[in-house]
This record gives structure tokens, sequence and C-alpha cells, in this order.
């Protein structure tokens, strides 16, 4: 039996190319070989798309160096990926489903599914919707409002109406005691996120989240444990356990190098919280899931305060799969080890293609 094609898009243009090409290295690594061929694709941060020779070339950074050109087309005809080699010679290879393990912009928000749904390929995560609205964290928050779970108070500035930092500074002040936390509304991995404690932290916070994105939030501070938990599945989508972030470092919260970079910080699955708590947490990631119209995988962040209350922060539609990622450790202390959950991600894509292309409801086919 032939082996069906998977395409692995890993790198990307955003600020989070590096942890882009590692969560693809784990993912590639977990797919299974005799039941899939796998195609390794790397975007540069120039946006250049490359055929990686290999899971080492991925491990070492030597798929740089690739000279062949591998990038998909939106032609359906095609249904899959152009290849171009140095030789000038040139082939098209059919890919039976893409896995987009791309964080941040040009990846996580739609620009890549969309080229997925003209292509007619079946990918791994969010649609183009969910993808999008999920990315902007404004967005986000006025789409999750209607469900009711609590989320914090915020302020959005946008770039080109915010000539002048030290207005926009005394507008937060007139809103917000200190301190606050500054976001660019479209990164990801806490990349431009900053605690402000005062005029001069907060200005130098408005100024870097602005160099990240032209539109930004200024939030009220929610004093409360880091709390995530995962989703997976479609229109029946269920929730996992429930992970605490414990982040290191001097900078209050769980920041970039926090994440990625200190030792220090830690992850613990099913932490002691307050009664209930726990299953608030669920409950409200599958509302908010379904609220963005979620589809495959989602990580939902949020504080749970000393009382009980829980806090909703953000979502994140194709989480980190790296070794110390919350949304892969959450499904194995469940039970679900890493090549099952990659697997069942790949099978969730297949169905929902499969589907569309029945017509769904109206020809009587199963409702995800």
């Amino acid at each position: 039996m032939n082996r069906q094609v998977i395409a692995v898009l890993f790198g990307g243009q955003s600020s989070e190319h590096d942890i882009s090409c590692i969560s693809g290295r784990t993912v590639a690594g977990a797919i299974d070989a005799e039941r899939y061929e796998v195609l390794l694709i790397g975007i540069t941060r120039e946006g250049t798309w490359l055929l990686a020779p290999s899971l080492a070339s991925m491990e070492d950074g030597t798929w740089r160096e690739s000279t062949t050109r591998a990038f998909l087309s939106p032609d359906a005809s095609v249904h899959g990926v152009v290849i171009l080699r140095r030789d000038g010679s040139m082939e098209t290879r059919r890919v039976d489903v893409v896995f987009p393990v791309l964080h941040g912009l040009y990846g996580e928000d739609g620009t890549v599914q969309g080229v997925l749904e003209l292509a007619g390929i079946p990918y791994v995560g969010c649609g183009v919707l969910a993808s999008s609205v999920s990315m902007d964290k404004s967005y986000t928050k006025l789409v999750v409002a209607p469900t009711g779970i609590r989320q914090a108070a915020y302020l959005e500035f946008r770039k080109e109406e915010t000539p002048d930092l030290a207005a926009a500074a005394e507008k937060v002040e007139a809103a917000f005691a200190y301190p606050v936390f500054i976001k660019p509304c479209n990164a990801g991995s806490s990349k431009g996120v900053s605690r402000a404690a005062d005029r001069a932290s907060l200005l130098a916070g408005l100024a870097e989240a602005f160099d990240n994105d032209r539109k930004i939030l200024v939030e009220e501070e929610i004093r409360g444990r880091e709390i995530e938990c995962a989703v997976l599945g479609g229109h029946g989508a269920q929730a996992s356990g429930v992970g605490e972030i414990l982040a290191a470092g001097d900078t209050g919260f769980y920041d970039y190098d926090s994440k990625y970079f200190n030792t220090e910080s830690q992850t613990v699955a099913d932490p002691e919280l307050p009664e209930g708590a726990a299953e608030r947490v669920r409950e409200a990631a599958v509302k908010i899931f379904r609220a963005v119209d979620g589809f495959g995988l989602a990580r939902v962040d949020f504080f749970v305060l000393a009382n009980g209350d829980v806090v909703f922060n953000e979502i994140n539609t194709l989480p980190g799969f790296t070794a110390i990622s919350m949304y892969p450790q959450l499904w194995a202390a469940r039970g679900l080890a890493l090549p099952q959950l990659v697997q069942k991600l790949i099978d969730l894509s297949a169905e929902r293609y499969e589907k569309r292309r029945c017509g769904a409801v109206r020809k009587g086919c199963p409702v995800l």
C-alpha cells in the first residue's frame, strides 16, 4: 500500500521562527513513518520555502542551506506542492495532509490556512476564521465577551492613531492603577509583552509593543495563578486536565525568555486548585474554543484567583510542541502520548475534509 504524503511546514516569518523549528522537528519525528511519507518544508525568516532533506537538518539548522524550493500551490488541481530544483527542473507532488507547525504571524493567523483552503488540501488545526480571530487579542476579546467568561479590563491603541506615547500613558493611568500589562495584539510566545509598574516602564513598554505590532492592548493586572488547558477535537471537542505555569526570571510573568530559555521555569500538570476551579477552567476552555469556531487543537490560557474565580487570558490555535510545551504534556498526562496525539490531529483533518467533500449534513455525513 502506498504511503500517504504529509507535508510538515515549520519556521516562518514571525518572531516565533526558532520555536516553530523546534515544534516542527517534534511533530515530524512523531509521525508514523511506516504509514506516511513526510515532506519537510521549512520557511526562512525572509519567506523562502525550502525542502528540508532530513530531520537531522531541522535539528542543526542546515535545512536553510537547501537549494531545493518547495511551496504550496493554490491550484486545486495540483493538490500539493511545487518543487523547484537547482538545475531548473520542476515537479509537482500531491500532498494528502498538511501539518502547519507555524506559530504567530504568516502561519497561525489564517494566512496559510487560506492557501490550503484554495488548494483543497486537508490540514491540521483551526480554519481561517478561528486562526485569524484568535491571533488578534483584541478581536478574541470581542468574540469571547458574549460568553460571559471574565476577561481582564483593557484599552486598545493603534500606532497610526497614537503619535504621542505620553498621551497614551495618561489615558492608561486614568483607567488603571499600576502595574499594567502591555501586549502586541498579533504576537505570540509573549514577544513584546511587558509589565509596567510606573510611567517610565509604561512608556518603554508601549514603545516595545508598537515595535512588534501596529495594534496593542494595555490590560489591568490580574493577580492569579497562570493555568492552561488543552482542547482537542471537532465540534465535539474535549478539554484535557489543567496545567500550571511556574515562571522563573524577574519580570513577574511568563515572558519569552522564561518560556524557552530559563531552565528554572516549570510546568505542572493537575495542580491543586481551589475547589471546582479546574472544572470551571475546562468548561470555559471548550466554550471559548467553540466561540471562535475552533477545530482540531488549541491551548486556552487563564488566571485562577485565590477565591477560585477563572479569568480568560488568551487562546493559541497552534500551541508549541517543544519538549517543555504544555499542550502535549497535558494530553500525555491523560494517557495520550505524542505519536497518538499527532495521529489524532491528522485523522481530524481528514475527517473534516471528508465532511466537506460529501456535503456534510445535507447528505447525511456525520457532524464532527
